[in-house]
C-alpha cells in the first residue's frame, strides 16, 4: 500500500520507478504501463506549460475513457493546473456555463465533440486554447482561440520530469455537481481529499496487487477516478477500463480479464439481474463489489446468483464516502455506519440533532483536515450556505437507528437521480422554458423499474400555442445531454402553486405518471447520444 506524498503526480512517479513495465490500465484496444503513464504525463505537463498554462489556471477535459484522458489528468496535476472534467453529453448553454463559471483557459476535447465548442465560442471569454484529440489538422476557430492537435503538441515535447512544487492541499480539480435551485456548482477538491476517498475504498475492499478492478464509468465521474484509478495506484492493483457498460457481455469480460472487483452505480445491478440466467453465473472471479444503491429486494438473490459479496456506501462529490454498509455486517435498506474520519448526524430544520428513527437532514463534517471539498468555485455564498453551523449540509433526508446505522429517506435537493447521473431540475427547466411555446415547466423524478428515477417534464404551454411532445424533445436534444432529456411529458393548463407562486412539485410527484402522460419509449422516440 502506498504511503508516500499524497499527490497524483507523486504516486504515478513512485509506481513507474517501482515497477515500470507492469500494466496499469487495459483499455478495449490497448494497454498502458506505469512507465508509459508517467512519461505521457510529463509530456503533457511540458506541452501545456509551453502554452503558458500555469499553476492555478483551469483547464477543461472532455474526453472518453482513453490513455489521452489519463495522461492529461496526470500532466495537469504535475504543473498545478486545475482540471475541470466535463460530462461528454453537455452542449450549448450548459457547456458554456461550466467553461465560463470555472474560467477555463483551455479545453482538451475529442474531435467528435469539437464542433460543440465552435457553436458557443463567441460566448467563451476566458478560453484561449482548444486542444483536439484525434484530429491531425483541426479547423480554425476564432482568432482569439488557438487550436492545437493533441498528438502533435504532446509527442514533440520533452518527457523530462516536471519540478513544479505541488502540495497535497493544492486544488486538484473542480467537479460540477447538479444544481438545485440554481445552476450547477463547481466543487473544489484537493489532492488530499481525493486520496481520502481512494484510501477509504482500498481499506473497505481490501485491495492489493492481486486485484484487477473493472470500470466502465466515465473519467469525468468521481467513481472511475477515485474509486478505481487512484485506488488502484494506492493498492498497486491494475485496471480494466471500458467506455460503456454492456450487460450482455459483462460477465464474459470479467472472466476473460480475471476481474476480482468492480464498483456499481445506479441501475447497474438491476440490469444485470434482468439478464437471462446462465448455468455459469456463479462461476466468475469477482469476489466483492461496492457502490450504491443496491435495491434491498435483489440483495440476497444477486449475491447468491453471482457468488459475490456486496458492500454499500454513502457519499457525494463534496464529501467522498462518509458511511459504509459492509458486507460482513450488512443491514438491508441502510447506507451503513459512519466512517471514523467523519462525524455524521441527522439534524432538524433548526440544526438540532434528531433522536433515533426520526428523519431530518444528513449533515457531515471531517475529523481530519482537507479531506472534504474546499468550497464551490466562484460561489462564496453557496459555500457558506452549505456549511451552516459548521456542518456540511448534504441536502439529503435520512434517519439513524439505535445501533448507529443510517438510512436514506429522500432528497431535499431538487435533483433527479437517473442511472447513476444526478440531473438538475433547474437546468432542464431552464432549457425547456426557452422554447417559444412554453409558459412554464417543472421537472420531477418518477420511479423507474430499473431502480432510481426517470425524468418527467410537466409543461404549461402559452395561450393559443400548439406544442407536441416530439417537438419539445427535438428542442431538448439540441441543448441537453442525452441522459437529461425527459422520458415522460405531460401538458397541464396550470400548475399547483404556493401563495408565493412556487410550483408545488411534491403534488406533481404524488400524481406521477397519469393517463395523459406521454412516454417516449412507448412512442418509439429515439434520443441520440
Amino acid at each position: 500500500m502506498y504511503n508516500g506524498k499524497e499527490t497524483f503526480g507523486a504516486i504515478a512517479e513512485y509506481r513507474a520507478k517501482e515497477n515500470p513495465d507492469k500494466r496499469f490500465v487495459r483499455f478495449e484496444t490497448c494497454d498502458l504501463t506505469y512507465r508509459e503513464f508517467h512519461i505521457g504525463g510529463n509530456k503533457v505537463a511540458n506541452a501545456f506549460s509551453s502554452l503558458n498554462l500555469v499553476k492555478g489556471d483551469t483547464c477543461a477535459v472532455m474526453l472518453p475513457n482513453s490513455p489521452e484522458f489519463l495522461k492529461t489528468w496526470l500532466g495537469l496535476t504535475r504543473i498545478g493546473v486545475i482540471e475541470v472534467p466535463v460530462n461528454t453529453g453537455l452542449r450549448g448553454d450548459l457547456l458554456s456555463y461550466i467553461l465560463n463559471q470555472a474560467k477555463c483557459k483551455a479545453i482538451v476535447i475529442d474531435s467528435e465533440w469539437a464542433a460543440r465548442i465552435k457553436e458557443i465560442q463567441n460566448g467563451l471569454p476566458y478560453l484561449e486554447h482548444v486542444i483536439i484529440v484525434g484530429e491531425d489538422n483541426p479547423n480554425p476557430f476564432l482568432d482569439e482561440i488557438l487550436v492545437h492537435g493533441f498528438e502533435n503538441l504532446v509527442e514533440n515535447e520533452s518527457d523530462a520530469d516536471v519540478d513544479t512544487k505541488i502540495n497535497p492541499t493544492d486544488q486538484s480539480l473542480i467537479l460540477f455537481t447538479s444544481g438545485t435551485t440554481g445552476p450547477s456548482k463547481g466543487a473544489m477538491l484537493s489532492h488530499r481529499a481525493n486520496f481520502a476517498l481512494s484510501r477509504t475504498c482500498c481499506e473497505l475492499m481490501d485491495y492489493g496487487p492481486q486485484d484487477r478492478l473493472f470500470t466502465m464509468f466515465p473519467l469525468y465521474h468521481v467513481n472511475a477516478r477515485y474509486a478505481t484509478i487512484l485506488a488502484a495506484l494506492i493498492a498497486g492493483s491494475d485496471v480494466v477500463m471500458h467506455k460503456r457498460f454492456s450487460a450482455s457481455r459483462f460477465w464474459d469480460i470479467c472472466r476473460r480479464e480475471h476481474i476480482t472487483t468492480f464498483t456499481y452505480m445506479g441501475s447497474m445491478l438491476t440490469i444485470l439481474m434482468k439478464q437471462p440466467e446462465r448455468p455459469d453465473d456463479a462461476d466468475n472471479p469477482v469476489r466483492q463489489i461496492q457502490g450504491a444503491p443496491c435495491p434491498a429486494e435483489i440483495y440476497d438473490e444477486f449475491q447468491n446468483r453471482f457468488n459475490i459479496k456486496i458492500t454499500e456506501a454513502y457519499g457525494s462529490t463534496e464529501i467522498g464516502l462518509a458511511m459504509v454498509n459492509r458486507a460482513e455486517t450488512f443491514r438491508k435498506g441502510s447506507c451503513g455506519r459512519k466512517l471514523p474520519i467523519y462525524e455524521v448526524e441527522i439534524h432538524d430544520e433548526d440544526g438540532n440533532p434528531c433522536p433515533p428513527n426520526v428523519a431530518g437532514e444528513i449533515v457531515v463534517r471531517p475529523n481530519e483536515p482537507s479531506i472534504l471539498f474546499s468550497g464551490y468555485y466562484g460561489m462564496p455564498e453557496a459555500t457558506v450556505k452549505a456549511w451552516r453551523n459548521l456542518w456540511f449540509h448534504t441536502g439529503d433526508r435520512g434517519q439513524m437507528d439505535e445501533d448507529g446505522y443510517f438510512y436514506f429517506v429522500d432528497r431535499q435537493k431538487d435533483v433527479v437521480r437517473r442511472r447513476g447521473e444526478n440531473i438538475s431540475s433547474y437546468e432542464v427547466e431552464s432549457v425547456i422554458n426557452k422554447h417559444p411555446s412554453v409558459q412554464d415547466s417543472a421537472i420531477v423524478g418518477v420511479p423507474s423499474d430499473l431502480s432510481e428515477e426517470e425524468v418527467l417534464a410537466v409543461v404549461q404551454v402559452k395561450d393559443e400555442r400548439n406544442l407536441t411532445s416530439e417537438e419539445l424533445l427535438d428542442f431538448c436534444q439540441k441543448r441537453l445531454p442525452h441522459f437529461a432529456v425527459p422520458r415522460y411529458v405531460r401538458f397541464v393548463q396550470k400548475f399547483p402553486r404556493t401563495p408565493s407562486q412556487r410550483i408545488e412539485k411534491y403534488k406533481l410527484r404524488k400524481q406521477g405518471i397519469t393517463e395523459d402522460t406521454w412516454d417516449r419509449e412507448a412512442a418509439g422516440y429515439t434520443v441520440v447520444r
